[in-house]
């Protein structure tokens, strides 16, 4: 009986491991103690009205806002085994202790409810407050041996009739499960049993939750029980059996018909109410630890569990559910469709099927598989060995075109391409795959093709190159054109071809281009070059939507009229499983299913909160909470925490611009603003409804003027400054003043030596001056003495000879002949007068040059009576020197004093001794 038992039990949980490794699941963020760097276990779990979610964290109390994790301890620095949140209170209890916990100025602050009070005595005296409820306005503290009710700051001490396990609330009346009497009911502060369920006696109660009029009571290791209409029965739910071997440890109820059960060995059990299906999830296909302690429902409708090792979000109430094989047998899915129940995967592997709960390997399909192409029932398949066909669960090998990368009818023709290793085939019959024609004319590997016309064919190499294929009725190839040589594009690697609205367009080297027949030509499409540039990859969907992949993020892009509207799947449910340049799109009614390394996700983009988002925003410096008071020093780095009222999928996708500078991407809701300048700093906060940016938030916080333009350091420059000025005026002054003395002093100096010089120069001039005239006098003296000299002589000899005549002549006649040869002979002859005249000019050198330069008109004749007027010899004495009469001398003067033209007043002889 025992082993039967044990046996079913046994089979249940191996048919459990199997089913949970291959199920369809929503997504489930992990977090580790390393990331809240915490204890292991977590006892409890509560959303205040902030949305934020508070953790029992064994000797941590910890807070997380979506951004950020807070770790805190109480005072005592005991276990922390429940938390609680009512309004901005969040009430904890430990060992022998209760109390709050309130935020102030982005701290948690705690207040202790229980110290000094002395309640924990008696019975009492070791426990532990293991949960925390509010009933009619008061909460109540539960420990196993006693109730503590909390209202208006007054605690009441209600004893338990036996030792408990938990309390819960139904219908407004507080139930205490008993650990072997069952279960009591309180009625004005005692409690009484509940007769009618007696069968849950001897049991450990987990949990009592009452929905769609059912009550229904979790226990511990026999199973669920159903109480309605007072009569109490096990439920009858093929998972009963499940969770009866599965040691249940917490409940949740998410909606009317989705149930979340906690267990201690095979994780979290998702419940469908409806036809009684479930998931499971736990370590070996999503969870870090398989104890699942607690549970609690957050506003987004999806689950946190507290493990026994960390801590889990369950996004059950998201659009987006994964498929991951954990058992390496898939391998990296290239290309997936769906079937009547489930889905056909091609991955490295070879081919598989999922019908949701199960995988399972297509006997004889082993290897690469790169497209599936769905016609009707058949499921054509590109393979690294050939062509397969896949119908009614078997495959078959139907030709040896190998690598078929893509399997194309665009509906103008009625014939098939394939893309392949060796070019391109076509097919006139897709029911006659065994037929085909080679596209003759460019035999290389071809990845990627498209058509918009009759008669033409694009077609990109698998390395580079971009082809255009013009073809007869016959599929001969009449002309293959090199676009990207043709239009001179040297970087034409990976081209992709998109076809979209009856439109290719090309990708080549960061540009969208079109084809211009009329110019026979690429052009650039303005369009596409504006909105989706630098991108990694483009994907179809359908003719109003398309999968942009940017810097490894996913984009549905969907276009009304001439908008894109951009809508983020957060890489939180991809991260590091893209296969890039190999992603394809799936659509299955209105689910999106996108290949994963490992799997599969599957995507409905119309399940969306279609409502602007509430955000907070909180910003920190040096990890304190910035307040108005906060002094933020210049170029210091601040962490701002955009923190929204959503976990899991509808979690906004924001962006900020920091003093209308660029439009920023935020990433995990937080950012590091980096390099700030001086003064207020406004923070607007974005996020993207329909391709436009709406604002949802704004902040400001003031930055500190660098410490060297602080106000003292001004008061320090200014001084500082004055002080230089200061200075240097009086530096300057005594500069100038200084300057001014040795000026004065350099003047008088020079004055002094102008004055000696101007008196050397005098003197000098005086000298020469009086030189000048002594020679002159000498001249004209030795001129003078001369001529004197010469008639002396004559005289002097005249006379000594007329003397001699006298002494021997006494005749008279003769006397008289004698005396007239003695005056002749001794009167001065013609060369005596021109050596005379010569010495005479010769020693008025300088005067006759003066002269002459100043009265170019002068005869020789005038030129000698004015050096004999320059000698200042008179009329008279002139008369002889000239050999004319004193008449002679005075009329020749007159003529003179006209060609000079001199005034008759002045005197001729002073005018010529002036020159």
């Amino acid at each position: 009986m025992y082993f039967r038992k044990y046996l079913f039990a046994l089979l249940c949980l191996l048919f459990a491991l199997e089913l949970s490794a291959q199920e369809l699941l929503p997504f489930v963020k992990n977090f580790s103690k390393s990331e809240y760097t915490g204890d292991n276990q977590v006892w409890s779990i509560t959303q205040a009205n902030d949305n934020t979610i508070y953790f029992a964290n064994h000797h941590y109390f910890l807070r997380y806002n979506g951004v950020k994790w807070e770790k805190y301890s109480l005072p005592n620095k005991t276990i922390i085994r429940s938390v609680f949140a009512d309004g901005n209170r969040i009430y904890c209890g430990s060992y022998k202790e209760f109390g709050y916990w309130e935020r102030v100025a982005g701290i948690m602050i705690y207040k202790s409810i229980s110290a000094d009070k002395d309640l924990f005595t008696g019975n009492a005296v070791n426990e532990e407050i293991w949960k925390i409820f509010k009933h009619n306005d008061a909460i109540y503290f539960q420990s196993f041996n006693q109730l503590y009710r909390y209202n208006n700051g007054t605690v009441i001490k209600i004893e338990l009739p036996t030792q408990i396990s938990y309390c819960y609330t139904v219908d407004d009346t507080i139930y205490a499960a008993s650990v072997r009497n069952g279960v009591y009911k309180m009625q004005n502060d005692t409690f009484s049993p509940v007769d009618a369920w007696g069968d849950l006696k001897d049991n450990i109660i987990h949990g009592i939750v009452k929905r769609n009029n059912k009550t229904y009571v979790f226990t511990k290791s026999n199973g669920v029980y159903i109480a309605e209409n007072k009569n109490l029965k096990p439920w009858s739910s093929p998972i009963n059996n499940i969770l009866k071997n599965n040691v249940v440890l917490s409940v949740k109820f998410v909606n009317d018909n989705l149930l979340a059960v906690g267990t201690s060995l095979q994780g979290l059990y998702l419940i469908n109410l409806k036809d009684d299906s479930y998931k499971n999830i736990n370590r070996q296909n999503a969870l870090r630890n398989n104890a699942v302690l607690s549970i609690t429902l957050d506003s987004e409708k999806n689950l946190w569990l507290g493990l026994d090792n960390g801590i889990s979000h369950i996004e059950v109430n998201s659009p987006i559910s994964i498929f991951t094989d954990n058992s390496g047998l898939l391998g990296s899915v290239y290309s997936l469709a769906s079937l009547n129940k489930g889905y056909i995967l091609g991955s490295n592997h070879g081919v598989f099927t999922y019908d949701g709960k199960n995988l399972e390997t297509i006997p004889n399909s082993q290897g690469q598989v790169w497209d599936i192409y769905q016609h009707k029932d058949n499921y054509i398949i590109g393979h690294n060995d050939g062509t397969f066909v896949y119908s009614n669960n078997k495959i078959d090998k139907i030709n040896n075109i190998n690598g078929g990368w893509d399997f194309l009818n665009t509906g103008y023709e009625d014939a098939y391409f394939q893309a392949n290793y060796s070019g391109i085939v076509v097919y006139n019959d897709i029911n006659e795959l065994n037929r085909w024609k080679i596209i003759d004319s460019i035999a290389k590997p071809i990845r990627n093709i498209a058509q918009n016309r009759i008669g033409e064919l694009w077609a990109a190499d698998s390395y580079r190159g971009l082809y255009r294929i013009v073809y007869d009725k016959n599929f001969d190839v009449k002309r293959v054109d090199n676009i990207s040589k043709k239009n001179n594009l040297n970087n034409d690697y990976s081209v992709k071809l998109f076809n979209y609205k009856n439109e290719i367009l090309f990708f080549i080297d960061n540009i969208w281009y079109t084809y211009n027949r009329i110019e026979d030509k690429l052009i650039k499409n303005n369009v596409f070059n504006d909105e989706f540039k630098n991108i990694n990859d483009i994907i179809p969907v359908d003719n109003d939507s398309f999968i942009v992949i940017r810097d490894g993020y996913i984009y549905l892009i969907t276009q009304e009229g001439n908008n894109f509207y951009w809508k983020l799947l957060l890489d939180k449910y991809y991260q590091g499983r893209l296969i890039i340049e190999n992603t394809q799109v799936y659509k299955k009614e209105n689910w999106l299913l996108i290949n994963l390394d490992d799997g599969f996700l599957a995507f409905n983009p119309k399940n969306n909160i279609d409502k602007d988002p509430k955000i907070n925003i909180e910003a920190f410096y040096n990890g304190q909470l910035i307040a108005e008071s906060t002094q933020i020093k210049y170029n210091q780095p601040v962490e701002i925490n955009i923190i929204s009222e959503y976990y899991g999928y509808n979690r906004p996708d924001l962006f900020y611009k920091l003093n209308e500078g660029d439009l920023k991407h935020i990433i995990d809701g937080k950012t590091i603003l980096n390099n700030l300048n001086s003064g207020t700093q406004q923070l607007i906060v974005y996020y993207n409804k329909g391709g436009k940016q709406i604002t949802v938030g704004k902040y400001e916080f003031s930055v500190a003027k660098p410490w060297y333009f602080s106000s003292l350091m001004i008061i320090v420059y200014i001084a500082g400054i004055s002080g230089i000025f200061f200075l240097y005026y009086r530096w300057n002054k005594i500069r100038y003043l200084q300057k001014i003395r040795l000026n004065e002093e350099e003047l008088r100096h020079r004055r002094e030596i102008l004055e000696l010089e101007m008196e050397a120069e005098n003197k000098l001039r005086e000298q020469e001056y009086e030189k000048k005239k002594l020679e002159v006098e000498i001249q004209t003296k030795a001129s003078e003495v001369a001529g004197k000299s010469l008639s002396i002589a004559k005289h002097s000899e005249m006379i000594d000879k007329i003397q001699e005549v006298l002494s021997d002549e006494s005749e008279v006649n003769q006397l008289k002949a004698k005396v007239k040869k003695v005056i002749k002979s001794s009167s001065i002859n013609k060369n005596e007068w021109q050596s005379f005249e010569k010495n005479l000019i010769k020693s008025h050198e300088d005067f006759v040059k003066r002269l002459t330069k100043k009265h170019p008109s002068l005869t020789p004749k005038d030129i000698k009576l004015c050096i004999y007027l320059k000698m200042n010899l008179s009329s008279k004495e002139i008369a002889p020197l000239m050999s004319i009469s004193y008449r002679g001398v005075e009329l020749h003067r007159y003529r003179l004093r006209k060609k000079i033209d001199l005034p008759t007043e002045e005197s001729l002889s002073k005018f010529m001794i002036a020159i």
